[in-house]
């Protein structure tokens, strides 16, 4: 990621200096065969202190070993300190799950060599690609370049920021950052769950991933107070998921009739047992 800029078009860059608006999320499987998701998505993230702001930036893409061929414009964004920007791309056609509510549906995709791109977004390979966040419309060449704000690399990618591409996903994950912009494409991504958020933090019901909610029935009279989730009964086997389908909180005992999630954020959380063999579960508002 660029942190300078030439002196030419300083003002027009300007929001573009401290670069805190990265590539946080990527995703190419949307719609292909064994893919739950319907689109393809590129997650924006602000990972500075304070606001910040992209205007006239483009979202350009180039095949692992091609180069860049296409864009497509990208509206005025702003974003508060740790807040995510979702951006709908192409769909293979296949898949079940909508993505959440996206910040911005990618129609119009443009070619540099001008010939006509029917594509609705940008079709983004599963495994291997080049995408980029570029301060304008001028056609990207390499991850140096005065225009490039965030530049990634993924899977055999022969262009990439550090020494090496991010790893490569798969149809059902996508590459991750980690945390900050180290501009390092190998340490700064991971391999995840394709959890799509946007900018209001929605992302896929816990029922929508890998979470079979349909086997449960409701537990009666379960609710949290201070920091602890009491049940109305004894409950064997309690497990509590966050809403990405991802198990947090284990009850210490094989039974419980209370379960403390005091190390727990604040969030919406979904907590399941077991009542007699029977699967029991229950949606619970941590506040």
């Amino acid at each position: 990621m660029k942190k300078t800029f030439t002196l030419i078009g300083f003002f027009s860059m300007l929001a573009f200096t401290n670069a805190q608006i990265v590539i946080s999320e990527i995703y190419g499987g949307g719609g292909n065969s064994g893919s739950t998701l319907k689109n393809d998505y590129v997650v924006l993230k602000n990972i500075g202190s304070t606001t910040a702001s992209l205007t006239g930036a483009t979202l350009q893409y180039a095949p692992a070993a091609a180069t860049f061929t296409q864009y497509h414009t990208l509206p005025n964004i702003t974003l508060n300190p740790g807040q995510t920007y979702l951006i709908q791309e192409a769909t293979g056609g296949g898949g079940t799950v909508d993505l959440p509510t996206p910040d911005f549906i990618a129609t119009t995709v443009i070619n540099f060599d001008g010939s006509p791109n029917p594509s609705v977004g940008i079709g983004i390979a599963v495994t291997s690609g080049k995408i980029v966040i570029a301060n304008n419309a001028v056609q990207v060449t390499g991850p140096t370049n005065t225009n490039v704000v965030d530049f990634v690399g993924y899977g055999t990618a022969n262009q990439y920021e550090g020494p090496g591409p991010a790893p490569s996903p798969t149809t059902t994950t996508a590459i991750k950052r980690v945390s900050g912009d180290t501009n390092n494409n190998t340490v700064d991504f991971t391999v995840g769950a394709a959890t799509p958020i946007n900018s209001t933090g929605g992302t896929l019901a816990i029922s929508d991933v890998d979470f079979n909610y349909s086997k449960f029935r409701f537990i009666e009279n379960s609710f949290v107070k201070e920091n602890e989730i009491v049940f109305g009964g004894e409950i064997k086997d309690v497990k509590v998921y966050d809403m990405y389908g991802r198990v947090v909180k284990v009850s210490p005992t094989k039974s419980a009739y209370s379960l403390d999630v005091t190390e727990l954020p604040k969030g919406n959380y979904i907590v399941t047992g077991t009542i007699d063999n029977e699967p029991v579960s229950q949606k619970i508002l941590k506040d």
